[in-house]
């Protein structure tokens, strides 16, 4: 992991608790990077804000660049779930790089910067499909991941002690700048303009991400900041419910040794299930909601409140989840997102535009807390010296479900229609509601386990 130098000699010394686990206290933010660490969610939240148009406002321009390159209507959807695929396939390989300091978190936000110019680019003058899915499918998707993957574990080592509001604000730039492209997309752009406007909109992102990458610092390897002290209960109490819900890991585990424990994989299958709903909205509630009648004014309206309620899902469940614990808060998420693709299902049939409206709503919030969850309970879970790595390899089930949920969702709405889709992706929702209840830290004692010594020594005695 590539780690900051200090700006002036500041004493600090390493603790242990009694699991074992080393905390470098003593310096201050400002001591590390001459500026206070809420910069370091600012920062991130604007490097997100560049690259969320990629993935939520994508769809929105699927007829004009259906008229204007004569692609098949599937390729659209594809082309979603191949950015999707190398996004998330770059995040264990970009952890690994970051953690080894072959990477500066510098150098990762410029690269993925260039890919979001290039991505549009390629969508702007494309003379053949393969090269849509070269340009915006794999260089595009690559760049969202360095981004994407950087943000996220960024923040997380500034707040190591109440990473879950924090993780979550940031995350939520994923979503919230996609909303003005979506009315873009959706209302501008046609074939007399769409070369400029692409072009345009890729400029405009590269550029936010470029000057938000060029601040980006991390702290030193197992530092912990001044004011929460991991071996005493904190004054603030803040601090002190949040580490009381969600314990720091019991020790740093390396990617190695993370696989090995179930835990992992579980977390794993439960991002990929709920991933995958979350993609199949995104990429299935526009055309949805135009065979069911609506206009495109209110699909894009509908599509628009999915992404802001799905940005402002992901800062409100890391704060919830901070105050009331992580497991049980993703297993209501779990239920919302669920049980939010019967109601679009419902709404849609019933040709109901403010319930339509409405299940849209909760279903992007419940598809976007799923990641700032993961993210944070990663952490919980494993350390975060490794954070990169292991959450790239919690991550890497988007490598699927991005495929699932855009490409296979194409397929089985095909087959089955609407109906079928809505309710197989509902019913998926519940069950990974269950898988979430087994979701325990490794290495930590069950407190229901643990029984009193029977003949404790007293004070007078000792």
């Amino acid at each position: 992991m590539a780690t900051t130098q200090v700006n002036r000699a500041v004493p600090f010394h390493e603790v242990t608790d009694r699991n074992g686990r080393v905390y470098r206290i003593g310096e201050t933010d400002r001591d590390i990077m001459g500026r206070p660490r809420w910069t370091m969610v600012l920062f991130p939240w604007m490097g997100m804000l560049g690259i969320s148009s990629s993935e939520y406002a994508f769809t929105s321009a699927e007829d004009t660049l259906h008229e204007a390159h004569l692609w098949d209507s599937g390729h659209i959807f594809w082309l979603m779930g191949v950015w999707i695929f190398f996004q998330a396939a770059v995040a264990f390989p970009a952890g690994q790089l970051r953690e080894s300091g072959r990477l500066p978190a510098r150098h990762a936000m410029l690269l993925g910067a260039l890919g979001t110019l290039l991505g549009y680019v390629s969508l702007a003058f494309a003379p053949h499909v393969i090269v849509a899915y070269i340009g915006f499918g794999m260089f595009s998707g690559i760049g969202a991941g360095l981004v994407y993957a950087t943000c996220v574990n960024t923040v997380g080592k500034w707040y190591p002690e109440r990473k879950g509001g924090k993780t979550g604000l940031v995350n939520g730039g994923f979503a919230y700048g996609s909303v003005p492209f979506v009315f873009l997309f959706t209302s501008y752009l046609d074939l007399s303009n769409y070369r400029g406007v692409l072009v345009s909109v890729g400029v405009l992102c590269c550029l936010v991400v470029a000057v938000a990458g060029w601040f980006f610092r991390d702290p030193p390897r197992s530092w912990w900041p001044v004011g929460a002290d991991p071996l005493t209960v904190s004054e603030d109490p803040r601090v002190r419910r949040a580490l009381a819900k969600n314990p720091p890991a019991v020790k740093q585990f390396t990617p190695r040794e993370a696989a090995r424990t179930p835990v992992m994989w579980m977390m794993w299958f439960c991002l990929l299930c709920t991933a995958g709903i979350n993609i199949f909205g995104i990429a299935f509630q526009v055309p949805f909601g135009k065979d069911m009648g609506f206009a495109g004014g209110i699909v894009a309206t509908a599509m628009s409140l999915k992404a802001i309620v799905n940005g402002t899902g992901r800062g409100v469940i890391g704060w919830i989840s901070d105050r009331y614990g992580r497991r049980h808060t993703l297993v209501l998420v779990c239920l919302v997102l669920g049980g939010a693709q019967f109601g679009v299902l419902v709404s849609g049939t019933l040709g109901s535009m403010p319930f339509f409206l409405l299940c849209s709503m909760v279903s992007g919030f419940g598809g976007g807390a799923i990641f700032p969850l993961f993210a944070a309970m990663t952490a919980d879970y494993f350390g975060e010296n490794n954070n990169a790595s292991n959450y790239g390899m919690v991550y890497s089930s988007k490598l699927v479900s991005g495929l699932v949920g855009s490409g296979m969702g194409a397929v089985v709405v095909a087959a089955w229609d609407y109906a079928g889709a809505f309710v197989i992706a509902g019913s998926i929702g519940l069950a990974s509601a269950v898988l979430a209840l087994f979701l325990k830290a490794p290495g930590r004692p069950d407190p229901r386990k643990i029984r009193p010594n029977p003949n404790p020594i007293s004070r007078d005695i000792a």
